[in-house]
């Protein structure tokens, strides 16, 4: 009699796990949807903040001849706007305008790709409350940037040298004949119901600074009118002179005045925007400050919840089924074609979601808590630079007949520069550079969390302003002190790994980085400085216990015990200067 109750109570058991699942699910769409929406605000924002910025910087034409200048100037818009599409519209605009070539445009555009990266990156420094967790997001976040960097570290000098990417683009567009398009609207669809209710922004008048229009500097990034009726009607209007009508016989002298017939154009407010900040007095800086501080908030709370929900929903068995759908490779002798799977897979999604910025930044937490591994999401990334592409190939041709071979040719410069880039990083699993880089700075970062901020800012905002500076200063200087500083670095990479892998070719004072001074190839003396500054800076007591917490642990791990559980193969070991002296046995650490 009671097998009944029992299967009755198993029952229900069954359907209560399956509602409590489908909620979770539905909660997971919610909050992704949210955060997709938030990062779409966040570029709102910073286009506020720095919007009309941006279009000063692209205004200076003497400037951009300099192609490492032309290349900064491409990440600093990108970093100010926060979208690669704003700033590679602008350099359309100017492109279609004559204030700018071609040629001058491809080091812009390379500089937007590694611009547009630095947003996953962010995100993933919101997951720095658990070492293990951290070491992948980061990682996986990074390898992104890694590849962009190395990309333009070989095909910039290519460019300037050979102008591969505008010769086999200009081949392109002169070999088809192309016709005017449509770029489509796919998950902008949904989003912009929310996103277009909070804000709505005229592009168009970063686009007008940077092209010189004089009007746009004194109008507001927000949009005020949503419909507008322009009337243009042929009128009799007074000129200076002759030489000024429109033509002989429209042109006509009464006295001393001259008349002609010209068309005037009226633009006449019909409809409103309906957003939250249409009727609010306030410029656009503090607009864009308000917006920045509550998309970074509704960011952070929804990857913090998407993180957990993911972490309840993935456990066990379930777990191990997705990560090894995910993660596994197809059988021999098909393996190799799993990671261009993955490339076409990150393309598409990218194309849904027209942004690589979204999806990149939407994947670094399943690489965070390991469901997916980073040599899958380093396909999925390159996948995703191509996917955003593609979406601007698509814009381009929507432009008029006049502009729109040269609007064409820069999308198509865009997509084969990341052609390129995985052609020299990707194919031979040798050249895979950026998955090794980065998951020593996963290492690094995971021991010393600290230096993640010291990463973005150096790569993503010191870095761009030196060159920028030293490019302004003209070839000589660039030169005169770039040169220098380019061959230390290379000699000092020799040296690194000629330690690791023939220590006997290397004298003896150089089979090790010991001569110099701790701080000269150790993290550990820096980390205790901040470790004093961070307790000096705590406010409360939780705090400083936390920081006194995180500094026991860091001496009793090594990373080289955790590459097994957090890579799943062995991660390369890390580069000097940041080469420290992880010890795994207690009386030779005591020794040290």
């Amino acid at each position: 009699m009671e097998f009944p109750a029992a299967t009755d109570q198993s029952w229900k058991g069954k359907v209560l796990r399956v509602l409590v699942s489908v909620g979770k699910f539905i909660l997971l769409l919610g909050f992704l949807y949210m955060f997709i929406c938030s990062l779409d605000i966040l570029s709102s924002a910073f286009q506020l903040v720095g919007g009309k910025a941006a279009g000063d910087i692209f205004q200076d034409n003497t400037v951009l001849s300099n192609p490492l200048a032309g290349l900064v100037i491409g990440v600093l818009v990108t970093l100010l706007v926060q979208s690669s599409s704003t700033s590679s519209s602008i350099v359309v605009s100017m492109v279609s305008s004559g204030l700018l070539t071609v040629q001058l445009a491809v080091p812009i555009i390379m500089g937007t790709n590694i611009g547009t990266s630095v947003t996953n990156t962010l995100v993933a420094m919101t997951q720095a409350g658990d070492r293990s967790t951290f070491r992948r997001a980061f990682a996986g976040a990074t390898v992104h940037d890694f590849f962009n960097w190395l990309s333009v570290l070989v095909l910039l000098p290519l460019e300037v040298i050979t102008g591969y990417l505008y010769v086999v683009t200009k081949l392109i567009i002169d070999s088809f004949k192309i016709e005017s398009g449509e770029a489509p609207d796919l998950l902008n669809v949904i989003t912009d119901i929310l996103t277009e209710s909070i804000i709505q922004l005229d592009e168009s008048i970063i686009s007008g600074i940077a092209t010189g229009d004089p009007e746009a500097r004194n109008k507001s990034l927000i949009k005020k009118w949503c419909q507008t009726f322009t009337n243009t009607t042929l009128m009799n209007v007074t000129v200076p002179g002759p030489e000024n009508c429109t033509s002989p016989s429209l042109c006509w002298v009464d006295g001393n005045y001259t008349f002609t017939l010209k068309n005037i154009s009226e633009t006449y407010n019909v409809q409103k925007c309906k957003h939250l900040f249409v009727n609010v007095n306030l410029p656009d800086l503090a607009v864009g400050l308000i917006l920045l501080a509550l998309s970074l908030l509704v960011l952070c709370s929804c990857l913090i919840l998407i993180v957990k929900l993911l972490n309840s929903m993935l456990k066990g068995q379930v777990a191990a089924v997705i990560k090894k759908i995910l993660n596994t490779d197809f059988p021999f002798p098909f393996g190799w074609v799993t990671g261009y799977i993955a490339i076409l897979v990150g393309a598409g999604m990218t194309f849904i979601v027209q942004s690589s910025s979204v999806f990149t930044s939407a994947i670094t937490p399943l690489v965070g808590i390991g469901v997916i591994s980073i040599e899958r999401a380093y396909p999925l990334s390159l996948g995703s630079n191509i996917g955003t592409t593609t979406t601007a190939i698509l814009a381009a041709m929507a432009s008029p007949g006049d502009t729109l071979a040269n609007a064409l040719q820069i999308a198509l410069v865009h997509f084969l520069f990341n052609i390129s880039g995985i052609i020299l990083w990707y194919p031979i699993p040798f050249t895979r550079l950026p998955i090794r880089l980065a998951k020593s700075l996963g290492n690094i970062t995971a021991s010393y969390r600290w230096f993640a901020a010291i990463y973005i800012i150096f790569f993503f905002f010191i870095l761009p302003l030196f060159i920028f500076s030293l490019s302004l200063a003209g070839w000589q200087v660039l030169v005169g002190v770039g040169a220098p500083l380019v061959v230390i670095l290379i000699i000092i990479i020799v040296i690194n790994i000629l330690q690791k892998r023939k220590p006997g070719c290397l004298p003896a004072a150089l089979r090790s980085w010991d001569f110099l001074p701790l701080w000269a190839h150790s993290l550990a003396p820096w980390d205790k400085v901040v470790g004093v500054i961070t307790a000096k800076c705590c406010c409360c007591c939780k705090c400083c216990q936390i920081s006194a917490d995180d500094q026991e642990p860091r001496d009793k791990e090594s990373v080289g015990n955790n590459n097994t559980e957090v890579y799943d193969n062995p991660a390369m070991s890390m580069p000097w200067p940041f080469q420290d002296h992880i010890c795994t046995k207690p009386q030779t650490c005591s020794e040290k």
